[in-house]
């Protein structure tokens, strides 16, 4: 369970994000590809430093999992996973639907989570055991009825392999098609949350771009998988689902072309 200290903790490691990301905001700044070929920029950078140092000062025997800076103290039974902007390409191309991502993990599952929007000021918060809240309110996921009319979103289909592409493709085709989000990385996460989209599908995922996710999502009555309906931890294989109302979880596995859930559903 997340402590007290831990959620002030987070909010104090957001704190420095926004203050690293902001004043390099639709500026002047250095970017570059990374190994993977993606990018990265030097508000990532400044703004993941800025977390480390509190971190170290504050909680020296935590492990820090960092997407630009890796990871120290590997075996901590409590680690720190953080990704300073994700959603770079948004952040380069001046778009406000980037987000800063802080997850707390208890023996590789996650047990708080912060989703922060910097430029529009908006923080989703979730913890186990706890609601969560946008902004110190507390949000919920919606009902959704029937699939069909399902707000759909993923980043974009591009970074689905063609296997997986048709699978998200088939559970296009289930869905509303004039409901179909595309862009917004860690963004789409916080309006299901707040009940503005009803399922998130993506895979390619790593550690660092979930693992906040899930206190959030969960906290406010959603549910979020892998693509054989697993709960997410820190082992899991980077397909991701969310669903703001866990009823729907079998009508989407079964629309995907996937088999049923292992665990049971909500009806």
């Amino acid at each position: 369970m997340a402590r007290s200290s831990d959620i002030a903790l987070a909010n104090r490691l957001t704190d420095a994000a926004r203050a690293a990301i902001v004043p390099l905001y639709r500026g002047a700044w250095a970017e570059e590809r990374k190994a993977d070929q993606s990018f990265v920029t030097e508000a990532d950078r400044a703004a993941e430093a800025a977390m480390r140092a509190i971190l170290e000062a504050e909680a020296p025997d935590d492990g820090i999992i960092g997407e630009e800076y890796g990871t120290v103290r590997e075996g901590a039974a409590r680690q720190w996973v953080l990704d300073p902007i994700d959603g770079t390409t948004s952040f380069i191309a001046g778009r406000p639907i980037f987000g800063t991502l802080i997850a707390l993990l208890q023996e590789g599952w996650p047990v708080l989570g912060v989703i922060d929007q910097p430029v529009l000021g908006e923080r989703w918060l979730g913890a186990a055991g706890k609601a969560t809240t946008l902004n110190g309110a507390a949000v919920r996921s919606r009902p959704c009825r029937e699939l069909g009319d399902a707000v759909l979103a993923t980043t974009s289909p591009h970074l689905f392999s063609a296997g997986e592409a048709d699978h998200f493709m088939a559970l296009a085709q289930a869905v509303a098609a004039r409901k179909i989000v595309y862009g917004g990385d860690c963004y789409n996460y916080g309006l299901l949350a707040a009940g503005h989209l009803d399922v998130v599908c993506e895979a390619g995922l790593k550690l660092h771009d979930f693992a906040a996710l899930v206190p959030v999502v969960e906290g406010a009555g959603g549910l979020m998988c892998d693509w054989a309906g697993e709960p997410l931890h820190a082992g899991s294989d980077g397909t991701v689902l969310a669903l703001g109302d866990p009823a729907r979880l079998e009508a989407v596995l079964d629309a995907m072309g996937i088999a049923e859930p292992s665990f049971p559903v909500a009806s």
